[in-house]
């Protein structure tokens, strides 16, 4: 049973941090059905703009507690972030929306390659390390161990998923979101500014990525150039597992994805003394994911759309 706990909790940090990152990907889905693949180096440049703030903050000798050097590392992140959404939006995507679809997908690719070499020539190639700042203290649930850090992430993922769940039902930008996914002809037509919305989104999940960011960060200890390829490609996936184009279904899709890879990495690798461990965890996410899909093409919670004549 300590295992059982220890592993759900380890799989549920990681799969907030999912959920996070998934958000972006199923918002803008479900207004311009693109795939933004370039929103996992979004969040790689989170990170990487926060540590180098953070880094400069604690190289200086700053006289301040260890969470009020990371906020500032994630004020200074969320805005580089949104301006990148909005940038990548305006530059790359708008101009492209009535293209064939494979156009906007092959820009995705080209975005996401032209981030992470920019990143690399700001960076350089070596893994940065987050400095060791933040608590570390530890507190016993049901036999396992969870740290401060972790539980953090935890509270503030449920606490911004729940926030973007408001947002989105319960304001007039949310209403005019959900106008232009199910028509964006018909919103413009009642008064919605399609363009400035579609903006929006873009922006709403580059903040919500660059927030990811820094939690990966601060959960690993590190940061890399290339760190948002496979995180991108695991929260795109649980965009998917979830029913892509459906908040709740991005929610509940990353914490299943973390969940799941925790669980494999865990009880697996110890029932195959370690042969099918922590480095064959991408193996079992995925390997659920093509099996609910093949199952469920449309995801968990999303819906089957039949496309009229």
């Amino acid at each position: 049973m300590e295992i059982l706990a220890q592993q759900l909790i380890n799989g549920l940090v990681l799969g907030s941090v999912y959920a996070l990152v998934a958000l972006g990907y199923t918002m803008v889905y479900g207004i311009l059905e693109l795939i933004n693949f370039a929103h996992g180096e979004i969040t790689m440049m989170g990170a990487m703009v926060s540590l180098a703030v953070i880094g400069a903050l604690v190289g200086a000798g700053v006289d301040l507690p260890g969470l009020a050097i990371v906020g500032i590392g994630l004020l200074a992140a969320i805005p580089a972030c949104m301006a990148l959404g909005f940038c990548i939006e305006r530059i790359a995507y708008r101009p492209l929306r009535q293209a064939p679809r494979l156009a906007p997908l092959i820009t995705a690719i080209a975005v996401s390659i032209i981030l992470q070499n920019t990143a690399m020539l700001i960076w350089g190639r070596r893994y940065i390390s987050f400095p060791p700042i933040l608590p570390v203290g530890r507190h016993e649930v049901l036999g396992a161990t969870i740290s401060d850090v972790q539980l953090a992430i935890l509270l503030a993922s449920t606490l911004i998923m729940a926030g973007l769940v408001l947002l989105v039902r319960h304001t007039r930008l949310g209403c005019a979101m959900r106008a232009t996914a199910h028509s964006p002809q018909i919103a413009g037509l009642m008064g919605v500014k399609v363009n400035v919305i579609i903006s929006l989104t873009f922006i709403i999940g580059s903040a919500l990525a660059a927030i990811a960011g820094v939690m990966v960060s601060a959960y690993y200890g590190l940061a890399h150039y290339y760190m948002g390829f496979l995180l991108g490609l695991k929260a795109f996936s649980a965009a998917v597992l979830g029913g892509i184009g459906n908040l709740a279904g991005a929610m509940l899709g990353g914490l299943l994805l973390g969940v799941i890879e925790s669980l494999g990495a865990g009880y697996i690798g110890d029932l195959t003394n370690g042969f099918l461990g922590s480095h064959y965890q991408d193996v079992f996410a995925f390997f659920v994911l093509i099996l609910v899909l093949v199952l469920r093409p449309s995801g968990l919670l999303g819906e089957r759309v039949v496309e009229r004549a």
